[in-house]
């Protein structure tokens, strides 16, 4: 078997997808992209190409080392991001070939079913409580939402205790028995988040996710010496090798994306570097239907697997839905909060191609939004 062409596609809200075509008719697909980045990330995947066409779609470990080290240059959102996507479609076809999913490659399942949460934003206080009414209705046992707005450096009392009061307020009305977590964003400086984290300890947050920038690394073991809350972190981590140092520190939740760092390939083997350290997996996804599904793959398989993220319904997707991409939404199929098993081969999806052509016609030019604090300066969004 051989591929035969490489095809990438913008798909609104903000994700890019890509096809991978062999000889012998097998496809697959993958989803490499960084949010707000996607032209850089499509021109990496076409520089990436030239390599990959022609070649043997089997040997995915040594395209990955190629595509990873063959260049002198290495490493980084962009190029990790192109990997991660192309690592995914190899995957999907060896599946496909095979006629099994990935995860029967990966060892087999060790467990039936996915637990998810669900996002609920956050930015905005008064919106908590109904909407987290309506993902406990929806039957989700877990979610997300933003642990503050914007904020400043040195925060004042009324930023802290409008924290605080996010977090009281999902306790409240979640009760004792389902899980929040709370996303700093990158938005709450370690000054900050060594004041918060003790404060929102009362509400007994799942965990809390960026509690500080990745590159303020250096100041991750304090923060786990001072907070009773497990921390979370990863989005932002982009090889095995960078999370060395958040293990060492007693991060006890890694959060990589499928889709920026290196792909199934890399994900397997950082959810067993976590393992080693006794720390768990979740991974970061409010990407698109290719990205959760390669997702489910690692969670199916992995031991120290907790939870998933999943963007049906996230606040980002104006315009789109993930269900818009995919044939069959069975797989996507939420039961009190948990998806489960299937045996469908590859991936575990039929990606709506026509719906993906279409999309790359409208296309999309998605940027984050640029927030400033009131004296101009430039804020974390």
């Amino acid at each position: 078997m051989k591929i035969t062409r490489i095809e990438t596609f913008l798909a609104p809200p903000r994700w890019m997808f890509v096809r991978v075509d062999t000889d012998e008719g097998v496809v697959g697909w993958g989803e490499p992209v960084v949010e707000g980045r996607a032209e850089p990330v499509r021109a990496a995947v076409e520089v990436l190409a030239e390599y990959l066409i022609g070649q043997d779609p089997m040997r995915i470990e040594d395209h990955w080392q190629v595509m990873t080290k063959g260049g002198f240059y290495r490493g980084g959102p962009v190029l990790s991001s192109a990997v991660a996507g192309l690592d995914q479609a190899l995957w999907d076809i060896k599946g496909k070939h095979y006629g099994v999913p990935v995860y029967q490659l990966l060892g087999g399942p060790v467990r039936e079913r996915v637990r998810a949460y669900a996002w609920i934003g956050g930015d905005e206080p008064e919106e908590i409580r109904d909407a987290l009414t309506a993902q406990i209705e929806a039957g989700f046992t877990a979610v997300k939402m933003n642990g503050c707005g914007r904020m400043t450096p040195l925060a004042t009392r009324a930023e802290i205790r409008a924290a605080v009061r996010r977090a009281e307020i999902a306790r409240e009305v979640l009760g004792d028995d389902r899980d929040f977590g709370l996303d700093f964003h990158g938005r709450v400086s370690p000054a900050n988040a060594r004041r918060l984290l003790p404060l929102l300890a009362e509400a007994a947050p799942m965990f809390v996710e960026e509690p500080v920038l990745s590159e303020h690394m250096d100041t991750v073991p304090d923060l786990v010496n001072a907070s009773p809350i497990p921390l979370a972190l990863g989005e932002r981590l982009y090889s095995r090798r960078e999370f060395i140092a958040p293990l060492r520190a007693g991060v006890a939740i890694l959060q990589p994306d499928i889709s920026h760092a290196g792909g199934i390939s890399e994900l397997r083997r950082i959810a067993a570097l976590a393992e080693t350290h006794g720390a768990q997996l979740a991974p970061h996804c409010p990407l698109g239907p290719v990205a959760l599904a390669a997702s489910l793959q690692i969670a199916f398989t992995t031991p120290n697997f907790l939870i998933q993220e999943q963007s049906i319904g996230i606040h980002y997707n104006r315009g789109a839905e993930l269900l818009d991409y995919v044939t069959d939404p069975e797989p996507f199929r939420f039961t009190a909060g948990q998806l489960s098993r299937t045996d469908r081969p590859g991936l575990g999806i039929e990606v709506d191609e026509e719906a993906v052509r279409a999309a790359d016609r409208r296309g999309h030019a998605w940027r984050n939004p640029v927030w400033r604090h009131p004296d101009g300066s430039l804020a974390e969004w």
